[in-house]
């Protein structure tokens, strides 16, 4: 709608996890060298968590993009899924072949276990990200215990990145869980964006959207935005996209703190 009025090559803030978008914080780039460290090298079960809207899947997707080629990844977004259906997803997102509808937990265990071997014979490694972790049952979590087994004398065979919100921690305390827990080896938990950040990470996406220099955010606004989304991504996506559709309907290139008291009221109640 307001696209043509600021003249936009695509939305500046979508809500949408789109690495073309991402913006690099501190919290970002160390979340980032710890899943690199855990994977390159090989400490098994890794996680990372945060809350709703602080960059996780994006951080992912970023990964994913950047990673040595020599590092085979599966990504499995909603692990909403039975035990043997989460071992048919993380094989087929490997590209392992397998018989037509392969419902033995013990023959997919094995299959994957011999990939496992052949990468690592190769030089290769592998790793499993499971977005929305927190999403996990306690049968599931063990299943990627086990999983976390396959390894040689030295090195584990198959690296596990949990990505999940705060509950994911809570569920990893359960002492059913205990043995699972032990074995997570590397930790990091995202933050919000800082204060000083929060004006970086609007010009930026207005940057990449393409919007002109005379579009601006005062610094009474990002102020405002930061009190009303404590640094949250998506709440900060969220309340600039309504502001920008009110400075469209008032024909303004400058959004002040009125309009963005205006967009939370509108936006966050």
């Amino acid at each position: 709608m307001y696209k043509q009025f600021y003249g936009f090559k695509e939305n500046a803030f979508n809500i949408t996890s789109d690495p073309a978008f991402y913006f690099e914080s501190d919290q970002h780039k160390e979340a980032y060298a710890h899943l690199l460290y855990g994977i390159r090298n090989r400490k098994g079960i890794i996680s990372m968590t945060g809350e709703v809207g602080t960059g996780k899947t994006t951080l992912c997707r970023i990964l994913l993009n950047q990673i040595d080629e020599k590092i085979k990844t599966a990504f499995i977004l909603n692990p909403s899924f039975s035990q043997i259906q989460l071992l048919q997803l993380i094989t087929k997102d490997l590209g392992i072949p397998l018989p037509a509808k392969t419902n033995n937990k013990l023959e997919l265990i094995n299959t994957l276990n011999q990939f496992l071997i052949d990468e690592t014979s190769k030089g290769h490694n592998v790793a499993v990200i499971i977005d929305e972790a927190q999403n996990l049952n306690i049968h599931q979590l063990e299943q990627i215990r086990l999983l976390s087994n396959l390894e040689t004398e030295k090195d584990k065979l198959l690296q596990i990145i949990l990505v999940g919100q705060p509950e994911l921690l809570d569920k990893l305390k359960k002492p059913s869980l205990r043995q699972l827990n032990s074995r997570v080896s590397v930790r990091y938990h995202i933050q919000p964006l800082a204060r000083d950040e929060i004006k970086k990470y609007i010009n930026h996406r207005l940057a990449i959207a393409g919007a002109p220099p005379v579009l601006k955010f005062t610094d009474a606004a990002v102020n405002d935005i930061f009190t009303f989304s404590k640094g949250t991504p998506r709440l900060i996506n969220i309340l600039c996209e309504h502001a920008l559709l009110a400075g469209f309907v008032n024909e303004t290139m400058t959004i002040d703190d009125d309009i963005i008291k205006s967009a939370a009221k509108e936006a966050l109640g």
